[in-house]
């Protein structure tokens, strides 16, 4: 089953609200927005690092970047990288720039960004460059029940 088939499964299952827009692809944050029509900051980006000898998903705000810096002090390591493409794909069945923030469906931790659930909403890829959900933030906690971190990202 695609990754997006089961987002949108695990959605409906829940009964969560959600909003589907299809749009030309977006392999970027900023794309994604302009085609979304959404302000970039309620993006959620989902990224796959490697730590130590398991992997992880920070899910930032759009308009943020990781600060490797921050990150290794956050979870208290000195080894980390983000995954490339290959582990990407085995570990989400998505290329880059379609990964959803759903870490728990691929059954990795989730750290996001306080900043990012200071939003009513987020939007983010579902899996393929060409398809984003847009849903209430607090619905999405409820769902992937991530650890909330506020030092994880800067502008």
């Amino acid at each position: 089953m695609s990754t997006y088939q089961r987002i949108l499964d695990l959605l409906n299952k829940e009964y969560i609200p959600y909003t589907l827009m299809e749009h030309p692809p977006t392999p970027t944050s900023e794309l994604a927005a302009k085609h979304r029509n959404e302000p970039l900051r309620i993006g959620a980006k989902a990224l796959i690092l490697k730590i130590d000898d398991s992997y992880i998903m920070c899910v930032i705000s759009g308009d943020k970047k990781i600060s490797s810096k921050e990150l290794k002090q956050i979870l208290h390591t000195k080894k980390l990288r983000f995954a490339n493409e290959e582990e990407l794909y085995r570990i989400s069945n998505c290329i880059p720039g379609a990964v959803p923030p759903f870490g728990n469906l691929f059954k990795i931790r989730v750290l996001i960004d306080k900043k990012l659930i200071e939003n009513e909403y987020i939007t983010f890829n579902a899996g393929l460059l060409t398809k984003s959900i847009k849903m209430k933030t607090e619905d999405y906690i409820k769902l992937v029940k991530p650890i909330i971190e506020g030092r994880a990202s800067v502008v």
